[in-house]
């Protein structure tokens, strides 16, 4: 009975885990860059997997021209989602063709090609996520802000560990032969998929920090913040559950940048917990003036999953949503009987 070749396990627990991540991305370019990036993940990790778990060797020469496409694809993936336009993406094909030529013509290249190709892409991603803040997934629908900056960190991470691993498989096969080069494939994918996992059931601590206190904030902070909650009580802006801070900013009529330093300097609070905090007044008033279900007003006020609301809900108000409900009941009753 054949049995499942560990990079396919690896490619396929990888491409679940970041679609769950973005997928409530709404950027046409950033889906078509993304959605390339996971097939082709997912066809790279059948396709390792098929020639050093059965020995297909005709898949040898594609092999390294698909690895150096997924490097750009998810650096133009994740590039997308930033407040920054994206221009002369085509660029980004001449590494792939780079490595076409050198499996041709030059095969002695391919490894060093392969070694630039993923530690230049890994890097840039990285740094992709750690130089701009909130701008850094404006595009991202808030309630994903976070989750798709992990999926960025996690594949930054991916790209640096396997440029490093398979240049230490190139040159131990080299030196050693390739006798045990599927014993170390196998190896290198269960540290991808300990990755993955770690990545998926670790707690984000960064999301549910206490608010940092707000500095003074200026008159052009106070005239931005103004417009800010104005877009936000627009047409009920702050119900949308897919509202992202590129959408915020472009109905206020400002850069993304300058919503999100305003918001900070002026309440302490990042664009998600500001919004939130409009969303949990809403609930709020629901719970006191209505008799409907918590998961009802819920969605009303514009959030997507119990457990984002129930965390902002006790961030905000120090209690859940049930508890509020009956301390806002017993208080209207013992008014009424005074």
């Amino acid at each position: 009975m054949p049995s499942i070749p560990l990079p396919f396990l690896a490619g396929l627990i990888f491409v679940l885990t970041l679609y769950r991540s973005l997928k409530g991305v709404e950027v046409s370019g950033t889906r078509r860059y993304f959605y390339a990036f996971l097939v082709l993940y997912a066809l790279q990790g059948i396709g390792v997997g098929l020639r050093f778990g059965y020995g297909v060797e005709r898949l040898a020469p594609f092999l390294p021209v698909s690895a150096s496409a997924m490097a750009p694809l998810a650096f133009l993936a994740f590039r997308g989602l930033t407040a920054k336009p994206l221009s002369r993406a085509w660029l980004h094909s001449l590494p792939p063709l780079a490595v076409a030529v050198s499996v041709a013509f030059f095969r002695d290249l391919v490894d060093l090609l392969l070694l630039a190709v993923f530690l230049a892409y890994g890097t840039a991603l990285w740094r992709l996520t750690v130089s701009d803040g909130d701008e850094v997934m404006a595009e991202a629908s808030l309630q994903r802000m976070r989750p798709a900056l992990r999926a960025a960190r996690l594949t930054a991470g991916l790209m640096l560990f396997f440029a490093v691993s398979d240049a230490a498989l190139a040159l131990y096969t080299d030196v050693y032969g390739p006798g045990n080069v599927p014993l170390v494939v196998g190896l290198m994918n269960i540290a991808a998929i300990a990755a993955v996992l770690v990545y998926y059931f670790a707690p984000d601590f960064s999301a549910t920090g206490r608010p940092e206190a707000a500095s003074k904030p200026t008159i052009e902070d106070r005239a931005v913040l103004a417009r800010v909650e104005a877009a936000l009580d627009e047409r009920e802006l702050y119900r949308n559950e897919d509202l992202s801070l590129a959408k915020l900013a472009r109905r206020a009529g400002l850069p993304s940048r300058d919503v999100s330093a305003a918001v900070n300097r002026a309440t302490g609070l990042n664009v998600s917990q500001f919004v939130n905090n409009r969303r949990i007044a809403e609930a709020c008033r629901l719970l006191r003036e209505s008799e409907r279900t918590v998961t009802q007003i819920m969605l009303d006020a514009g959030f997507s999953t119990k457990s984002n609301f129930n965390r902002e809900f006790r961030r905000v108000t120090g209690m859940s949503p049930a508890q509020y409900r009956a301390r806002e009941q017993g208080g209207n009753v013992a008014k009424a009987r005074a």
